[in-house]
């Protein structure tokens, strides 16, 4: 891809946001990067740099904050800075019955995983639709195919982003912009240990690295891919509940969130 492609990542201080953000620096493009811990972005950037030798910004912003979303699109708008691509995969989840879980940290995965999401995708979609390049890269997950009980609202914030994304896919349809959406599974990042969930021989067997993770996100989103889910169980997984009664992906959900 030309070094003349801005590619800005959310989350990408860890896991599948890190390992995107070295993916899209392999293919020389300048990067924003975006996540709340500053000392992570830095470490980062001087990787990418010493390896690729591209331009890398960094911008330590919580976007769960009030007015975040808004502060980032100004600041890059006011110094001429045009995004081309915008990686939306700043996230979290929450392990627990739902009316047992802090109602702040609910509202906050909401903020994060669906409103965010939203609201940087309307700041930068309408200047990719003009230039007639570029393209979203929306993260959800497997979760995203069936509701999820010890999870539910993890699990319907990650429902609207795959249906947002395909909604908008088909919306762009021959204005020379994408939309894609990963889907991946279990995978070993610090998901897991935030969302409060211990690891078991179950989870490790079945997880795959942020790396392979990353790599299918990015090859699907350069081929122009609607959906991609990595890995042949994951994809068996996320058609199962097109074709079994309703209850039952409920019940085998709660057996192996709880």
């Amino acid at each position: 891809m030309p070094p003349s492609e801005t590619v800005l990542v959310t989350g990408a201080s860890s896991g599948i946001g890190l390992e995107l953000a070295k993916f899209f620096a392999a293919d020389r493009s300048a990067l924003i990067l975006v996540a709340r811990r500053g000392e992570r972005l830095d470490a980062l950037t001087k990787d990418l740099k010493a390896a690729h030798g591209i331009e890398v910004r960094t911008i330590a912003k919580d976007l769960a904050a009030p007015g975040a979303v808004e502060e980032i699109h100004e600041s890059l708008k006011n110094r001429g800075v045009a995004v081309d691509v915008l990686v939306n995969n700043a996230g979290f989840g929450k392990q627990g019955r739902f009316h047992e879980i802090d109602a702040a940290q609910q509202s906050e995965m909401i903020r994060l995983n669906v409103l965010a999401l939203t609201d940087l995708t309307r700041a930068f979609l309408p200047a990719m639709i003009a230039r007639r390049k570029g393209g979203i890269l929306n993260v959800a997950s497997t979760a995203s195919f069936q509701p999820g009980p010890m999870m539910s609202v993890y699990y319907a914030t990650k429902a609207y982003v795959l249906f947002f994304t395909e909604g908008i896919a088909e919306e762009l349809k021959g204005t020379g912009v994408t939309a894609t959406c990963l889907c991946p599974g279990p995978t070993r990042t610090e998901f897991m240990a935030r969302a409060g969930f211990k690891a078991s021989n179950a989870f490790e067997s079945a997880a795959m690295s942020a790396e392979r993770a990353a790599r299918k996100g990015h090859r699907a989103f350069r081929r122009g891919k609607v959906v991609a889910i990595p890995g042949f169980v994951n994809t068996l997984g996320s058609l199962l509940p097109r074709f079994a009664p309703r209850w039952l992906p409920r019940k085998v959900t709660k057996f192996l969130n709880s």
